[in-house]
């Protein structure tokens, strides 16, 4: 017996096969291939494939699926931090975006319910696009990725109250009381899901994993991905919501790494689903017919949207950078709207031909939005050139709010700390701890806010900016350190403290090792990769475990650190430095050495205790009471508390820490 949606799944998987090749061939995007699937076998196509409502029936899975991952890597914990941006960038931005559309499509002649619904379709952008990009480019961490998320689960939310309000526009009585019910059942499936967040589903989990099965644990997160999301549908809010918040759920567990694991190649296959049954709506035809209307009306909903969203996040203290990338990830029409635009065409709110230049000018703005967010940082790069006010390049938090402490002592020989995750908290509290002066740049005004109360030396700002980073007086830094979530805005940075400061030593975190070439091309002297990091953490975790000296653990460890970054510094164009000496000085390096109260060297002059010819090391310095001895002679007195610092290898420096006891960690002078 034939089955023909058996059929259709094989022509969709054998024709996006071939077109994703193309395009890898020509570099277009994945999700753009896709598109173009669907209009290739599509209705208004080629005609191949027939059984389009089961087709999106498996791309409402793959809405289902993405959302329910991207909730299960952002928690509950990121979510209430993003509370503002939610509540105020969200609402700001559907909105003005609502009002401005229904302005502009009134003077067109509609009708005001029909302007208006007008606005509601176009005030919506495509959670599903978007996020899978952002996650593709690593930037769903970084501050324009944490506000992109935000207003796109505002507009999620907001899909329920259009929905609802939809039938009055139409003209429809009788549904106060029904709008009502189903806003206390919304709000009643919320308040169910932050119950099962926080208390039944990490002990029913725990008992799922006790039984060490794989089928068991997978088949129980999907059932809470489907439940959840099923629930939310009976009480009218999205099915992708509903995953979003079960993947929230999820988060909250200490499995979630887990069941990611399980989730992701099902997400990866039904995702492409969506994204195909998109592309099947398109009439070519009708794109043809009238391409100059087309053109011009998908060139003003891109420009629209932009600038409106772009401009919401300025009152959040976002920069001119930041403010620019977000509002060039919403500038598409979202696949809700679709949704939305069902309801309308039958309640009568659009005509048929309006529905169809609706959908063209939607699934246009789409498939532009790849092109649109790999060209976004180049072009917000290029706006901050402009001679614009520089209140609107930092954000509306200016630099010198609240720096007046820092600009009172002059910074020399300092550490810049930029970002203020969890690399910058350890970083910043090793530095107070041993007493180095640092500063630290932050682009979340909560973040800053929070910290100066607690007496830290932050201050709000994009570094991305030359008058952030000047500020921050880079030109007496001795390292920069910049441990942020954006590739993008990385290698600017990179780029800019090293024409600011030739000198200064740029340290990077990124997490791939794909990234390290582009960053020591662009300056950096110094690059950790996160995944080359971990896969340190975990040998060193087996070694243990079979029961290795910790001796032989620590001399594996810096045998592979030693010749991996050394491979990868052979990536760096920017010319010699000391770290290139090192396999020349058979890893002679600086150490410090902190004297305890009760050693043998205390009161001996270092002629006394001749420690070249004993033990074939120098003393370079003495730090003392906060004061820097250099180049001490044969006659200077060893005394308490000091911190030597000696050039010499590590084998030789460990026979010197008998005389000293307490040593320090080696540092790389």
């Amino acid at each position: 017996m034939e089955i023909p949606l058996l059929k259709d799944i094989v022509i969709i998987f054998g024709v996006s096969i071939l077109v994703l090749l193309v395009c890898h061939r020509i570099k277009v995007p994945t999700i753009v291939g896709f598109l173009l699937t669907g209009v290739l076998i599509g209705p208004h196509g080629l005609g191949f494939v027939k059984s389009v409502h089961d087709v999106e029936v498996l791309a409402e899975i793959g809405i289902v699926l993405l959302l329910f991952t991207i909730g299960i890597e952002f928690s509950l914990q990121k979510l209430w931090q993003v509370k503002k941006p939610v509540l105020v960038g969200g609402s700001l931005q559907v909105v003005v975006t609502l009002l401005a559309v229904f302005g502009l499509v009134s003077l067109a002649g509609p009708d005001p319910a029909e302007a208006l619904f007008i606005g509601f379709l176009l005030a919506l952008s495509s959670t599903a696009i978007v996020m899978r990009i952002l996650q593709e480019r690593a930037e769903v961490d970084s501050r324009h990725g944490r506000l992109v998320l935000a207003i796109l689960i505002f507009q999620d939310l907001a899909i329920v109250p259009m929905i609802i309000f939809t039938p009055s526009l139409a003209g429809q009585t009788g549904g106060g009381v029904s709008s009502l019910l189903l806003i206390l059942k919304a709000l009643g499936v919320v308040v169910l899901i932050l119950f099962s967040a926080t208390w039944l589903v990490p002990r029913l989990l725990r008992q799922i994993v006790r039984t060490r099965s794989r089928e068991l644990f997978l088949l129980s997160v999907v059932l809470i991905c489907i439940a959840v999301a099923w629930l939310t549908s009976l009480a009218g809010l999205s099915l992708g919501l509903g995953a979003f918040l079960a993947g929230l759920v999820i988060s909250e567990s200490e499995y979630s790494h887990q069941a990611l694991e399980g989730i992701l190649p099902f997400k990866d296959v039904f995702n492409s689903f969506f994204f195909i049954s998109i592309g099947m709506l398109l009439d070519v035809g009708f794109l043809f017919e009238k391409p100059l209307l087309l053109g011009a009306l998908t060139a003003a909903v891109l420009v629209l949207k932009t600038i409106i969203a772009g401009a919401v996040t300025l009152p959040l203290g976002a920069s001119l950078r930041t403010a620019l990338l977000t509002g060039l990830s919403l500038g598409q029409v979202g696949e809700f709207s679709f949704i939305l635009s069902k309801t309308g065409l039958e309640f009568g709110l659009i005509e048929q031909n309006l529905y169809q230049l609706f959908l063209s000018v939607s699934l246009v703005t789409m498939a532009l939005t790849p092109f649109i967010i790999a060209v976004a940082p180049r072009v917000a790069d290029a706006a901050n050139r402009l001679p614009l006010p520089a209140r609107l390049k930092t954000g509306a938090y200016p630099l010198n709010q609240g720096i007046e402490e820092l600009e009172k002592r002059v910074l020399q020989d300092h550490v810049i700390i930029v970002g203020y995750g969890l690399n910058g908290r350890n970083l910043a509290r090793a530095a107070r701890t041993v007493g180095i002066l640092y500063t630290i740049v932050e682009a979340n005004p909560d973040t800053v806010r929070n910290e100066r109360a607690k007496g830290e030396p932050i201050h709000y700002g994009d570094a991305t900016h030359e008058a952030v980073l000047q500020q921050a007086h880079i030109e007496s830094a001795r390292i920069l350190v910049i441990a942020i979530s954006d590739p993008t805005a990385t290698a600017r940075v990179t780029q800019l403290a090293r024409r600011l400061n030739p000198f200064v030593h740029v340290i990077v975190r990124t997490r791939f090792v794909g990234e390290i070439k582009s960053l020591y091309e662009a300056g950096a002297n110094e690059v950790i990769p996160e995944e080359f990091e971990t896969s340190i953490e975990i040998f060193t975790l087996v070694l243990a475990k079979y029961l290795v000296p910790r001796d032989e653990i620590e001399l594996i460890v810096n045998q592979v650190r030693s010749e991996n970054y050394r491979m990868f510094r052979s990536l760096s164009q920017t010319g010699a430095s000391l770290e290139d000496l090192k396999p020349h000085l058979a890893d002679i390096g600086i150490h410090s050495l902190h004297l305890a109260e009760s050693t043998p060297a205390i009161g001996k002059t270092l002629g006394e205790l001749n420690l070249r010819k004993n033990y074939g090391v120098t003393v370079l310095a003495i730090r003392r009471e906060g004061q820097i001895l250099p180049n001490p002679g044969t006659n200077t007195k060893i005394c308490s508390n000091d911190l030597l610092f000696i050039l010499g290898s590590p084998e030789e420096v460990k026979e010197v820490e008998v005389l000293f006891r307490r040593p320090a960690g080696p540092q790389t002078g």
